[in-house]
């Protein structure tokens, strides 16, 4: 197993191969996704036993922030289906069909650029998941969301939102 002191679902296959299985082993287990589902901050997404899975699988990569993880495992229990051929700030710029603005508005965009602590995401990115209709890029999903303090990130983002919808004000 590749272990790396900067930890990426994007670039380690490995670590991109864990978090996959344990997003399809919630398929096989519906309750712990439910259970997920009814968490409303990472806090309580700690206290769910499909979390620590996740987390005792992560393990082999050497530190992990167990707060972010947290995070990723309670908003990714609210993913239907793994998009892995778009970025997920484009697919959020992308009009919904017989529409022609963005799927998620450049106000609503904005706000999440500004937040900096990326627990405050819980919530928005769940909203926002909802609007995409469940279906993102598990990867950069969660690449994101772990390295979300950091403005490469963020610019990351802008940069994909604003390529797909270059006039959404």
């Amino acid at each position: 197993m590749e272990q790396s002191k900067s930890l990426s679902f994007v670039s380690n296959q490995d670590a991109r191969d864990a978090l996959l299985e344990w997003w399809k082993g919630l398929d096989d287990s519906r309750g712990d996704r439910a259970a997920l589902r009814r968490c409303h901050n990472p806090t309580e997404v700690a206290f769910n036993p499909a979390f620590h899975r996740l987390r005792m699988k992560f393990k082999q990569f050497g530190y992990v922030n167990q707060e972010s993880l947290a995070l990723i495992a309670g908003i990714l229990s609210h993913v239907r289906s793994n998009n892995e051929h778009v970025h997920v700030a484009a697919q959020m710029a992308a009009p919904k069909s017989g529409s022609t603005t963005a799927c998620v508005s450049g106000l609503r965009f904005r706000r999440i650029l500004k937040v900096q602590d990326n627990t405050e995401l819980f919530e928005p990115l769940i909203r926002i998941l909802h609007m995409l209709d469940g279906s993102v890029n598990i990867p950069v999903l969660a690449n994101s969301i772990y390295w979300w303090n950091n403005e490469f990130t963020r610019k990351d983002w802008a940069f994909a939102y604003y390529d797909k919808a270059p006039t959404e004000s």
